[in-house]
C-alpha cells in the first residue's frame, strides 16, 4: 500500500517540477544545448532516484540500506532496485512529456 502512495507522490512531484521549471520551448537548437540538457536531466534524474530510494527506506520499517550491505539480503536488494527503476521510469516519463 505504501509503495503505491510513494509512487503517486513521486509522480506528482516530478510532474509539478517539470511544469514549474519548463520554459515555453526547451528543445535544444544546437549540439551544445542538447548536451547541456542531457547533463541537467542526468543529474536531476539521478538525484530523484536516490531521493526516492531514501524516502522509501525512511517510510518502511527497518533499514533497507543496512539490510542490503551488511546482511547481504538479496530480496532487499531486489526491492531497492525496483524502487530505483520505478522512480527512473517516472522521471523519464516526466522529461519526455
Amino acid at each position: 500500500h505504501s509503495g503505491g502512495v510513494f509512487l503517486l507522490l513521486m509522480q506528482s512531484l516530478t510532474l509539478l517540477l517539470a511544469q514549474a521549471a519548463a520554459p515555453a520551448n526547451w528543445h535544444a537548437t544546437s549540439l551544445g544545448e542538447a548536451l547541456l540538457n542531457v547533463a541537467i536531466f542526468s543529474v536531476a534524474g539521478t538525484a530523484l532516484a536516490v531521493l526516492g530510494y531514501k524516502l522509501f527506506d525512511y517510510c518502511t520499517p527497518g533499514n533497507l540500506h543496512e539490510e542490503i550491505l551488511k546482511n547481504r539480503n538479496l530480496a532487499a536488494a531486489v526491492i531497492g532496485a525496483a524502487i530505483i527503476l520505478g522512480v527512473c521510469i517516472i522521471v523519464a516519463a516526466a522529461i519526455m512529456g
